[in-house]
């Protein structure tokens, strides 16, 4: 009885994949498929329709051309097994998050491992409560693994409205990353003033690379003490919604001589 339980229990997790572009589904399939997954293939909304009774999790591309698109199959599979999570793949944000798919990921900015995440916390979660992940997090924080975990990280538009910040910013103020999304910089930290507010326009406008060799340090972030500052780098990035914004990283060092 054990052994049969065990069985069950590590069969591979069965994803429905659809996309009209048949690279881009020999491609994921292949992907999926040397992680540990089964994969079944539709290009079709028909097609997809066709198999939703024989899947864990579907994936779905939002735009597939000839007026198609993949919340069609949404709609459907949301009728007839409510229990199977729905990821969206889709080209931009103007769709909004959250209704009829419990996730969306933008394609050309959300990696494989990206869309791999998000496949583990659907089995991890056996479907429990619907969640939504805005495609942005995905996104922005590619920047901030790069950057590692020992250096602010603050994403935000040219007049300073924050778009991202990683957990040590967010540790440092003792509140939860998406608190400060939307929450514009100057009006939080009034103590940055003018001269960083146009640190931060002029760096979006001109896409030029800031760096702080003065090592004044940022006013609104604290230090261990005196002997301590913040050695700054500001940059241009393009924004999700494709404005242009900066990306604002800070690592605390000791400062030299006395």
């Amino acid at each position: 009885m054990t052994d049969k339980v065990t069985s069950i229990a590590e069969k591979p997790i069965r994803v429905l994949l659809l996309d009209d572009l048949e690279d881009h589904l020999l491609l994921s399939a292949t992907i999926l498929r040397r992680n540990g997954y089964d994969v079944t293939t539709s290009s079709t909304v028909e097609e997809a329709q066709s198999k939703l009774h024989q899947i864990d999790i579907a994936v779905l591309d939002y735009h597939l051309g000839a007026g198609k698109f993949g919340t069609d199959v949404a709609d459907t599979l949301r009728e007839k097994r409510p229990e199977v999570p729905i990821i969206i793949m889709s080209a931009t944000l103007e769709r909004r998050f959250g209704g009829i798919a419990d996730m969306h990921l933008l394609k050309g900015y959300s990696s494989v491992d990206d869309l791999l995440t998000a496949l583990r916390s659907f089995e991890a979660k056996k479907r429990g409560k619907p969640v939504v992940v805005d495609a942005r997090d995905f996104y922005y924080s590619r920047i901030s693994v790069c950057m590692g975990d020992d250096v602010v990280l603050e994403i935000m538009d040219r007049d300073g409205t924050l778009q991202y910040v990683n957990d040590y910013f967010a540790a440092l103020f003792e509140h939860k990353r998406q608190w400060f999304v939307g929450k514009n910089i100057f009006e939080q930290f009034p103590e940055l003033g003018d001269t960083w507010r146009e640190v931060i326009r002029t760096v979006a406008d001109t896409r030029e690379t800031y760096i702080d060799r003065g090592f004044r340090g940022l006013p609104h972030l604290p230090t261990k003490g005196a002997r301590w500052t913040w050695n700054v780098l500001v940059f241009s990035i393009k924004l999700q919604d494709n404005r242009d914004g900066v990306v604002l990283t800070a690592r605390m060092i000791e400062k030299k001589g006395n």
